[in-house]
């Protein structure tokens, strides 16, 4: 196995303990004081490794708006997933943000001008039907969590998309600083209203939550300097898996068939799609602002 796949492998799996680890904090607290804790926290990894660029040129930019604009849906499409992860079950979640490449196509297609096969297409198309199966709309009540997920959809594909504009022309200091700054000032004014003192063990799990994610973060960057990134992407995927593990042995969540053929459905057109893609591949998952295989 390339070492680029099993650092991937290990990355993606960082993201589902620290997605199951955010789902553990449950109603109490607030989605904006767990996205402060857990994104300040999260910084720590990136600071013991980073080498070649300085803090001080944080602001050193040559797209200004669009490095803001990218903060921006980041940190809304952080707050729609946290919210998601703790008010709905753990492969809804996973299942839905998998059309996250839907929405990437169609701005990339609209405000790139990419050129898509009609084979992809179609297999975004499978993908959608495969969630619809997981979700059953009409069948199965849809919640507010439903409702936030598929908004951080359109967040996520916006969020790649400008990001692969400006990642090639930006520090990456830049793009991982000005996100955690901005993310403690807006986090931190928005948990203000309804901000409870955390117990000692919700802290604990905000310092593990962030010090995991951010590591998962630093490995996937590791995974896409060893080996392509056609290679190294479809092991997100791997989080599928992940999510009826922890759902069904942590939070008693357990999918019927029809969800679980849902999934699969979603595995494999998701995994046809990034192996016949021929163009290098940019793709944002969802929550870390290190998580954008940079």
């Amino acid at each position: 196995m390339p070492v680029g796949v099993l650092l991937a492998f290990l990355a993606y799996a960082s993201f589902s303990v620290a997605d199951a680890l955010i789902k553990t904090t449950g109603t109490s607290v607030s989605v904006f004081e767990i996205a402060f804790f857990t994104t300040s926290f999260s910084i720590i990894p990136a600071m013991l490794t980073k080498r070649g660029e300085r803090w001080r040129d944080i602001y050193k930019l040559r797209h200004p708006w669009l490095v803001h604009l990218r903060c921006a849906t980041a940190i809304s499409s952080t707050a729609c997933v946290m919210y998601a992860f703790t008010h709905i079950p753990f492969a809804d979640v996973y299942a839905i943000s998998f059309l996250t490449p839907i929405g990437v196509t169609l701005l990339g297609v609209l405000v790139l001008k990419e050129h898509v096969a009609i084979h992809r297409w179609l297999l975004l198309l499978i993908s959608f039907m495969g969630v619809l199966l997981v979700i059953r709309p009409g069948v199965r009540e849809l919640q507010l969590g439903h409702v936030a997920i598929f908004c951080s959809i359109f967040l996520g594909a916006t969020t790649t998309i400008v990001l692969r504009y400006i990642a090639p022309r930006e520090r990456r200091v830049s793009l991982v600083g000005l996100q955690v700054l901005y993310s403690g000032l807006i986090n931190g004014i928005l948990m203000l209203p309804s901000f409870t003192v955390p117990t000692l063990e919700q802290f604990a799990i905000f310092i593990c939550i962030g010090l995991i994610g951010g590591t998962g973060g630093l490995l996937l960057i590791a995974a896409t300097r060893r080996s392509p990134a056609n290679i190294v992407a479809p092991v997100q995927y791997s989080q599928l898996i992940w999510a009826i593990v922890f759902g069904a042995a942590f939070f008693g969540e357990y999918p019927d068939y029809v969800a679980v053929i849902g999934l699969f459905i979603v595995l494999a057109a998701g995994l046809a799609n990034v192996l016949t893609e021929k163009l290098r591949i940019v793709w944002k998952p969802r929550l870390f602002f290190f998580r954008t295989g940079l």
